[in-house]
């Protein structure tokens, strides 16, 4: 269970009190988690989430706590932080930076159509145009520096074909930093995976988990969210799900021509990114009761990430 951090009750209902949200019905710890620990809180007033902030240092919190907020002003369906009564959007449990959040409606969907990965796309595209005019600055601290510093040590623990494949992507990054860098910017979510959004029925009603956020080029949080919704067990991807996927997103915001030709360089840059963290993760949280997710799922998808069928590109609009 990944609950980092376990509550008692009484600590619980003391943190709570100044929210004026009732009376404390229950709560239980969130399995899912990978790096913060989460609970799901009921309220006389309310369902909430409540997370404890495990890893990242604590000034960047007021990036998320404002990315939140313009997301929310601008319509998308994201878990803004509640205010205490004296309008603290921050608090402190069990000596960790905590945060309140509302519980959204929905369920995560384990086998995606073509219909969630459109309304994936369209989402995407309506979190960049949200906050592309007045971006706030962060840059990832799992970004290219972070890749290139950890990769070389990670290459010391795999085997021969794929170190190989790593070193490989590694250096098609430090050939192409120049270019990457002038694509267009905005505020991204940088872990939209499948379990990071809910779906009510047929209806896309939640993006959870903004503590990857950050600045960067919005092509780089398409190829994470395609890597993920697209993609076959071995590593391919669905090509019906990857058009409705860039079709919602291009809909919204064509891409530009260096978009276009930087696309499957940016796939496999998405791939490095989290085939690292989840090294690093299985590394650290060996033996422990703790959710780690498989390293080998994206070395698998980095090799198939060398090819990409011309018809699976990316379209300037639709």
């Amino acid at each position: 269970m990944s609950v980092f951090t376990p509550l008692e009750r009484h600590e619980l209902e003391a943190f709570l009190a100044p929210y004026g949200l009732g009376r404390l019905l229950e709560f239980e710890g969130i399995a899912a988690g990978t790096e913060n620990s989460n609970f799901f809180v009921s309220l006389e007033r309310g369902e909430y989430v409540l997370t404890l902030i495990e890893r990242g240092p604590r000034e960047d919190l007021g990036f998320f706590i404002a990315l939140l907020d313009v997301l929310q002003q601008a319509g998308l369906p994201v878990p803004y932080a509640v205010r205490t009564a004296d309008g603290q959007a921050l608090g402190e449990l069990a000596g960790l930076p905590a945060l309140l959040q509302p519980r959204l409606p929905g369920r995560h969907v384990a086998q995606p159509n073509p219909h969630h990965c459109h309304a994936v796309g369209e989402l995407l595209a309506r979190l960049h145009l949200a906050t592309r005019g007045e971006m706030i600055e962060r840059p990832s601290d799992r970004g290219l520096d972070w890749m290139l510093a950890e990769g070389p040590l990670q290459a010391l623990r795999l085997d021969d074909d794929s170190r190989q494949l790593l070193k490989t992507a590694l250096a098609e990054i430090v050939q192409l930093r120049p270019r990457l860098a002038h694509l267009p910017q905005a505020n991204l979510h940088g872990d939209l995976f499948h379990d990071n959004v809910l779906f009510d029925g047929n209806r896309l009603s939640g993006v959870i988990d903004f503590y990857n956020a950050c600045s960067g080029p919005m092509l780089y949080d398409l190829a994470i969210a395609a890597n993920d919704w697209c993609a076959e067990p071995g590593g391919q991807f669905d090509a019906q799900r990857l058009h409705a996927l860039l079709g919602g997103y291009a809909a919204l915001r064509p891409f530009s021509a260096a978009e276009a030709e930087l696309w499957p360089a940016m796939l496999r840059i998405a791939c490095v990114r989290f085939w690292l963290s989840r090294l690093i993760a299985a590394e650290t949280f060996a033996g422990q009761d703790v959710l780690i997710k498989n390293p080998d799922e994206y070395r698998r998808l980095l090799a198939a990430r060398q090819t990409l069928d011309a018809g699976l590109g990316l379209p300037f609009a639709l």
